[in-house]
């Protein structure tokens, strides 16, 4: 009876619910075991069972805004919205130098120390961790147990939280030193973010500079209140932001362990969108840059779609190393990304000269791209054009002569930009590739199709 009475015992404790009865049969013979009633004082629960929502009133559209938590790194415009929650009677709540910057420009500033009564502490690493703050944010208005709690403990209620993260990505793209990488892997600020964004029905959460100037206005149109539509968007970006912001500092230590990463998550920021995806029916399409770096190129002139793209970045890299490998002008004529040909600024011979018609006296970037479009000038027509070099006022006029989508170079000189920026009734595609430009996510290039991803090694 002993043993059958622990094999039940582990069976409610360890199996879901679904499985309970079976299991009673399974591991208790009813001549050895009797039920008895304390057996069921508690509700069945299996070991995985997800919390249940609390009791919440009815969710209300315009929720005032009285009490504000402002703890930031990125102190732009800061001072701006600080007088616009001072005009809607909004009361702030501010840590460390935020607080310093919001006395000194004559605003009234509830330290979060005095609030907690816990100093700031450890190197400012425990400054917000503490349950007044995080009770402020998280409690239930209207639910009677959040309430109690709140008077109980003498949690003060916070509406709004301004938060930014500290810089982790840009001190990694400095070249940090590992301790002080790691100093700058925010805790308390993702913590108060997540709090913040899960209880949006009553918090309003601002985590970057452009959310400023639509928070402002929203309080100005509803006297200090801010709309649920509002609060969900900005906790979806505030979740997205923590998300994308762990998974830099996840691959970033991986990396410097010298070791492979059984997980990846990439966090990605809307550049802009793509005029079509392969084909022109495909739309929406969207190109993305990695979270906290900026795409390697800018658009000069045209509307680039999704294969523009991907022939441009492809045709840039292998000019760009042809160029650094051999120091010598390169080019190449993509289509579809696939090279129809690739060459550097060799002297044409005579016979080569009649051949390709060409003009006198060739710019070495005129001269490569003369080359690489010979290679196979039926595939080439409609190309995509790659140079490593500025291009210039003969390159253009050469590329003016022919059927082209678009090109990538470095950089145009006035003239040649004039010219092929009336190319294709102005539709001709410029693209300028940033020479600096260095993989914020390394060498590993990653790309997903149809529920696979790929990571190979780039870069050559």
């Amino acid at each position: 009876a002993y043993r059958a009475q622990s094999n039940l015992q582990r069976t409610i404790r360890f199996l879901r619910p679904s499985g309970l009865l079976s299991s009673l049969f399974l591991h208790a013979h009813p001549r050895r075991l009797r039920l008895q009633p304390q057996h069921f004082a508690r509700p069945f629960r299996s070991a995985t069972a997800m919390p249940t929502a609390p009791s919440q009133p009815p969710l209300k559209d315009l929720v005032p805004m009285k009490r504000a938590l402002i703890s930031v790194s990125d102190k732009t415009d800061l001072l701006v919205l600080a007088a616009a929650l001072k005009e809607a009677g909004i009361e702030v709540l501010s840590t460390g130098g935020t607080a310093k910057t919001l006395k000194e420009a004559g605003l009234a500033v509830t330290d979060v120390a005095d609030y907690t009564g816990f100093p700031e502490m450890m190197d400012g690493r425990v400054k917000t961790l503490h349950p007044k703050v995080h009770g402020g944010l998280l409690a239930i208005r209207g639910n009677e147990e959040h309430e109690k709690a709140c008077v109980d403990h003498k949690i003060d209620k916070i509406d709004m939280l301004i938060v930014n993260l500290y810089p982790f990505q840009e001190t990694v793209a400095k070249g940090g030193d590992f301790e002080n990488c790691i100093e700058n892997v925010d805790i308390g600020g993702p913590a108060m973010i997540r709090g913040a964004a899960k209880n949006h029905p009553s918090v309003t959460v601002i985590t970057n500079v452009t959310q400023y100037a639509q928070v402002i206005a929203e309080l100005k149109a509803n006297g200090g209140s801010t709309t649920m539509k509002t609060r969900r968007s900005l906790a979806a970006a505030a979740f997205s932001l923590t998300a994308a912001y762990d998974a830099a500092v996840a691959t970033w230590f991986t990396a410097q362990n010298q070791e492979e990463p059984t997980i990846v998550t990439r966090g990605y920021e809307l550049a802009f969108p793509l005029k079509y995806g392969c084909n022109s029916h495909q739309v929406p399409a969207n190109i993305y840059s990695l979270h906290g770096a900026k795409l390697p190129f800018k658009v000069i002139n045209g509307k680039p779609g999704y294969i523009n793209l991907l022939d441009a970045l492809n045709s840039w890299a292998l000019v760009k190393e042809t160029k650094q490998a051999l120091g010598i002008a390169a080019a190449a004529s993509f289509k579809h990304v696939s090279p129809a040909g690739a060459a550097i600024a060799i002297p044409l011979s005579d016979v080569e000269k009649a051949a390709y018609e060409a003009p006198a006296d060739l710019s070495p970037s005129a001269l490569a791209y003369l080359r690489a479009r010979n290679a196979d000038p039926m595939c080439s027509f409609g190309d995509w054009a790659a140079l490593s070099d500025v291009v210039d006022e003969q390159t253009a006029m050469y590329l003016k002569t022919e059927v082209a989508d678009g090109i990538i170079a470095p950089g145009y000189t006035p003239e040649a930009l004039a010219i092929l920026s009336a190319k294709k009734s102005g539709g001709f595609i410029i693209i300028e590739a940033d020479m600096a430009y260095t993989p914020p996510g390394g060498m590993i290039d990653y790309r997903e199709i149809g529920g696979g991803g790929f990571a190979p090694r780039g870069g050559g």
